[in-house]
């Protein structure tokens, strides 16, 4: 049997596409080339389908949530503050999978930031 072997790409609608890809590349360092395309580093990726009334995602009019690894959640979130980034107060802890918090784009849409455990 075939079987997928990652996440190609992902996909997101924006009003200013520049404007919000440059959001991504200043705020949160994604190192995308002019194409989109990004080298991730190794390391694990989550496929989890949620409830349909879950508020995990923020508004319920976002049907999917993207999540970021990062190395040090605490100075990712500070950094996005310095910025002006709409960051969540709240952070989670989950024993044995890691940390997480939370940053909405200048879209509105919530995205998850993870320092795995």
């Amino acid at each position: 049997m075939e079987r997928v072997l990652g996440i190609g790409g992902y996909f997101i609608r924006a009003a200013d596409p520049a404007a919000l890809g440059a959001w991504y590349r200043d705020a949160l360092g994604l190192g995308a080339d002019e194409h989109g395309s990004w080298q991730q580093e190794p390391g694990p990726t989550v496929f989890a389908p949620f409830e349909a009334g879950t508020d995990y995602f923020g508004s319920r009019s976002q049907q999917t949530m993207l999540n970021f690894r990062v190395r040090d959640l605490d100075a990712m979130l500070a950094q996005l503050r310095e910025k002006g980034a709409e960051v969540a107060e709240e952070t989670q802890d989950m024993a044995g999978v890691g940390r997480f918090g939370w940053v909405t784009d200048p879209e509105g849409n919530r995205v998850e930031l993870w320092q795995p455990a």
